[in-house]
């Protein structure tokens, strides 16, 4: 049989599943569109696609996408016992509903209580280890329940993809997974989206931003403690901070330091280019991280990053090369790495920039992303030589 009639047959296939769904189930809707917009589009060309997830302000972008989002509320810090035995049920429900083909699940209570469902109900799950979060990172009963949660919901899963090499160890070392899993580069960087950006001027003030959840796990203290440091010694420097204020207690604490001048607050914000364009570096003295996203877009755009020398942070930039890393938790080692990136020259900054472009090009492109999931769909449906065919075509 010649390639146009094998093609013909499995389009002819694809044309009679038009209308087969995929469920995804995720905590929160913008990191879905921020970092999963391309794999949406890609979806919704050829199922019905459904999200189960908390309603936010960017639930109309996901409609416009083609999505049919459902309310599912999650207390995502939560340990309520009782409230997440709603969420599998609720859970539960949607699938026995939807009939999906297969459900993507992201994020510890969707990989949990969602692929808890899929198994009762005999449906496939891919799910996507988007970091271990603070309840496994923490030793103790509350760390074995949830692994052996995990454990429990991903026996039957067909795919369970890893941002980075560590967490991928710890599940395995575990036991908690033995079936098929795979290794991709985190949720990718677009990198027209974050394209190429001409490095600030000299202009004498060296600007540094921290774009994350302000919250402890993601080093807020470290930052300011170093950002106060800094100044002292280094007038011309600015500190930035972009997020929203996850723990409430840093609400006043930022407040402060603003009024004494150490940092700039600039709450939320939609347009993180247009302070992109403006920084000199970015940093990121986080605990843990699946694969940091804003170290990604940063480096994408042509940014040094400074950050802690964790999986999910290593990974996004070579050392001396495109950006420099500090030990997690620890202050002094952060204004060691602070000042060293201050001391270089203007263009070996800017050569940091361009070197950290040039590693998401080869490394990081959201298409390499995007093809991992299509192929293991389609591997599903014993289809995944069409999806080659496809993109070639």
């Amino acid at each position: 049989m010649g390639i146009w009639k094998i093609r013909r047959k499995l389009e002819g296939n694809i044309r009679e599943n038009a209308m087969n769904k995929i469920l995804i189930m995720i905590n929160y809707d913008v990191g879905l569109y921020r970092f999963r917009k391309e794999l949406l589009e890609e979806l919704s060309k050829r199922y019905e696609v459904y999200i189960s997830l908390p309603f936010g302000s960017f639930i109309p972008k996901l409609e416009k996408l083609g999505c049919t989002c459902i309310e599912t509320p999650i207390d995502r810090r939560g340990t309520n016992p009782a409230t997440d035995l709603g969420l599998f049920i609720k859970y539960y429900k949607i699938i026995n509903k939807l009939k999906p083909m297969v459900v993507l699940t992201y994020t510890i209570k969707p990989n949990i209580y969602g692929g808890l469902a899929c198994r009762l109900l005999r449906v496939p799950q891919i799910a996507s280890i988007t970091g271990l979060g603070s309840a496994i990172e923490k030793r103790g009963l509350f760390q074995k329940l949830t692994l052996w949660l995990y454990k429990t919901s991903l026996k039957d899963s067909k795919c369970v993809f890893f941002q980075n090499k560590e967490n991928q160890r710890f599940f395995v070392e575990n036991n908690i997974i033995g079936g098929n899993y795979k290794l991709v580069p985190g949720s990718g960087v677009n990198l027209d989206e974050y394209s190429l950006q001409e490095y600030p001027p000299d202009d004498g003030t060296i600007r540094f931003l921290f774009i994350a959840r302000i919250m402890k796990e993601k080093g807020i203290e470290e930052y300011i403690s170093a950002a106060k440091t800094i100044k002292k010694n280094y007038a011309n420097t600015e500190f930035h901070i972009i997020g929203f204020i996850e723990e409430k207690k840093y609400k006043d604490i930022i407040k402060y330091a603003q009024k004494e001048g150490i940092v700039i607050y600039h709450g939320i914000r939609n347009d993180i280019h247009t302070f992109l364009k403006n920084i000199h570096a970015t940093i990121l003295p986080s605990y843990h991280e699946g694969m940091s996203n804003v170290l990604l877009e940063s480096a994408s755009t042509g940014r040094p990053v400074i950050a802690s020398r964790i999986s999910g942070c290593i990974e996004t930039f070579d050392e001396g090369i495109s950006g420099f890393g500090f030990n997690v938790k620890d202050t002094v080692s952060l204004i060691t790495a602070i000042e060293k990136f201050i001391k270089l020259p203007y263009e070996k900054k800017k050569e940091m920039g361009l070197a950290g472009r040039r590693k998401m090009e080869q490394e990081f492109d959201r298409r390499i992303v995007i093809d991992a999931y299509m192929r293991e769909i389609f591997r599903l449906l014993n289809k995944e030589s069409f999806y080659d065919l496809q993109k070639d075509n």
